[in-house]
C-alpha cells in the first residue's frame, strides 16, 4: 500500500482511479470526485473539503477524518466501508452503498442522509438535522444512537435498533421486520402502515402513535400521556405498563395495559381486538 502524508490535494480527479492507498494527514480541497474509481483506500486524520471525494470506491477505511460542509455527498455507490472517530458535517451522505460500519461517527447535519443503503452497522453513532434518515434501506444493526430529524426510517426493512434516543416525527412508516428494544421513541404519528413492527421495553410518546399497522407488538413499553388515539385500524399485540390515555378502532389483536383513560369504538371499523386493564 502505497503512503501519502501530510500533503494537499485539490481541483478534479486528483487521485482517480488509484488502489492501494494510504492517505495520512491529507487535505482535499475545493474541487469534485478526489478518490472517484478507487479501491483498497486507508485514509487517517484527514480532512475533506471538496464535493463528492468518495465515489464509486470498494473497500475503504476512514478514522479521524473531518468533512467539512463543502464535502457533501461525500461517499455514494460505493461498498465495505469502515468509518471511525470521524465528524461528518457535510448534508446527504451514504447514498446506494452497501455494507458500511460506522462507530463512533457524529453527522450534526444529517438531511437525505442513508438512503437506498444495504447492510448497514452503526455503534455509537449521532445525528442531528437528519430529515428523511434512511430512507429505503435494509438490514440494518444499530446500537447506542441518538437522533434528532423526522420521516426517519421509512421504507426500511430487516432493522433492529437498541438502546436508542430517537425524535422525529413519523417515523417508521411503511417499514418491515423492524425491531426496537430499549429505546426511547418521541414523536406523532410513529410506525404507521408498518408491517412486523416489534417493541420491547420501550418509552413512547407523540399522539396517534402506531396505527395502520400490520402484525405489530408491543413488550413491557411505556406511552406517556400525549400518546392519544393510539392503535386505530391495527392489528396489534400490546403489553403497556401504566396508562394509555385513548385507544381508537383497533382492528384486532389484544391491548392489555394498567390503565385506559378512554376507548373509542365509533363503528368506523368492525374491531376484534380484545382491550383489558389488568
Amino acid at each position: 500500500m502505497k503512503l501519502i502524508e501530510n500533503t494537499e490535494f485539490g481541483g478534479e480527479r486528483p487521485l482517480f482511479g488509484s488502489h492501494g492507498l494510504h492517505l495520512k494527514n491529507v487535505t482535499i480541497h475545493a474541487g469534485e470526485s478526489a478518490l472517484k474509481r478507487c479501491s483498497d483506500i486507508v485514509a487517517e486524520d484527514c480532512v475533506f473539503e471538496g464535493k463528492y471525494p468518495f465515489w464509486h470506491v470498494d473497500g475503504f477505511k476512514v478514522r479521524r477524518c473531518l468533512f467539512t460542509p463543502g464535502a457533501r455527498a461525500a461517499l455514494w455507490y460505493s461498498s465495505h466501508l469502515v468509518m471511525e472517530d470521524t465528524l461528518v458535517e457535510a448534508p446527504k451522505m451514504f447514498r446506494e452503498m452497501s455494507h458500511l460500519s460506522l462507530s463512533r461517527v457524529h453527522i450534526p447535519d444529517a438531511a437525505e442522509t442513508l438512503w437506498h443503503c444495504d447492510n448497514v452497522t452503526l455503534r455509537d453513532v449521532s445525528v442531528r438535522g437528519a430529515d428523511y434518515l434512511f430512507m429505503h434501506s435494509h438490514h440494518i444493526d444499530i446500537d447506542r444512537y441518538r437522533q434528532q430529524g423526522n420521516y426517519s426510517f421509512q421504507y426500511c426493512t430487516d432493522v433492529v435498533i437498541r438502546n436508542a434516543r430517537i425524535d422525529s416525527k413519523d417515523a417508521f412508516w411503511n417499514t418491515e421486520n423492524v425491531t426496537l428494544i430499549d429505546c426511547e421513541l418521541t414523536g406523532e404519528y410513529l410506525g404507521w402502515h408498518s408491517k412486523g413492527l416489534h417493541l420491547v421495553r420501550c418509552r413512547i410518546s407523540g399522539t396517534q402513535p402506531l396505527c395502520y399497522c400490520r402484525g405489530l407488538v408491543m413488550e413491557h413499553c411505556t406511552m406517556a400521556d400525549d400518546c392519544d388515539l393510539a392503535f386505530e385500524e391495527s392489528d396489534v399485540r400490546a403489553d403497556i405498563e401504566g396508562n394509555i390515555t385513548s385507544v381508537k378502532n383497533p382492528l384486532s389483536g389484544h391491548i392489555c395495559a394498567g390503565g385506559i383513560g378512554q376507548v373509542i369504538l365509533d363503528g368506523a371499523v368492525e374491531s376484534n381486538c380484545k382491550i383489558e386493564v389488568r
